[in-house]
């Protein structure tokens, strides 16, 4: 009655081919399959014993499971060794994400602590003009000093990058020392109390240049260490990271000034 029922119902005309194409692969599959007697009966047509042909149809139906054996083992390490690499790639793009933002963070803090000496570096700039009003007030005949003060200080004022900073800084240190140098000369503007105020604010402003250049360099250092190391230097190299430059500012020794 059910068998009836299922052959009555109405099958929806978009899958009725479908359904045709798919009973024709299985009529396909039963006509060319042959039953165990069947393979007897054609083995003794050409003299071949039943008994050999029940051994070749063990042998090779076990031979095909093996077959099928070996590609579901197949299948399943290819399946594996997706996962597997779809493990290892995951983990590769979130090493790789954690060190670019560990590094950008590292070159970030280099900027910051050069900002930090770059506003004691124009602290001390700013200096300068009180330096040459003095020098003027008390030194109208050192026009050579004068000259060097305000050439230092516009060198910096001209300097745009940090390495060009670094270089003029030299100068400005150069300045100042001839400064000192003629000051230590002149008890008249050593008494001065407009001199002494600007010693106070010229050794607190070298103080914290001197501390900010310090914690600047230590940021350069940990940056370097950072990018340079292996497997850092990997990620440091394919997304242009480059090392920072050390700021080693020095003086140079230079002459006293001669009273006139």
């Amino acid at each position: 009655m059910n068998v009836m029922n299922n052959q009555q119902k109405r099958i929806p005309e978009e899958i009725a081919p479908e359904v045709l194409e798919l009973a024709s692969r299985y009529y396909a599959n039963h006509t060319q399959s042959y039953s165990a007697s069947e393979l007897v009966a054609a083995g003794q047509e050409v003299d071949i014993p039943a008994e050999y042909i029940q051994q070749a149809i063990r042998d090779v139906q076990a031979k095909h499971k093996q077959q099928q054996e070996k590609q579901k083992h197949l299948a399943h390490l290819r399946q594996t060794l997706l996962i597997f690499g779809t493990g290892i790639v995951t983990a590769l793009a979130v090493w790789i994400a954690w060190t670019y933002n560990s590094i950008q963070s590292s070159s970030t803090r280099v900027e910051a602590a050069w900002a930090q000496v770059e506003n004691q570096l124009q602290r001390r700039a700013d200096l300068i003009p009180n330096l040459v009003n003095v020098t003027q007030a008390y030194a109208k005949q050192q026009k050579e000093l004068v000259s060097l003060l305000v050439r230092s200080r516009q060198a910096y004022l001209q300097a745009a990058t940090p390495n060009e900073k670094a270089a003029t800084t030299v100068q400005i240190n150069q300045a100042i020392d001839r400064f000192r140098n003629y000051a230590a000369t002149n008890p008249q503007l050593q008494s001065s109390q407009l001199f002494i105020n600007l010693q106070y604010e010229l050794t607190g402003t070298e103080n914290r240049l001197a501390v900010e250049r310090m914690r600047y360099n230590q940021a350069v250092q940990a940056h370097n260490q950072k990018i340079q190391s292996f497997p850092n230097s990997l990620v440091a190299n394919t997304f242009g990271f480059e090392s920072k430059e050390f700021f080693q500012a020095t003086n140079t020794s230079f002459p006293k000034i001669p009273r006139e």
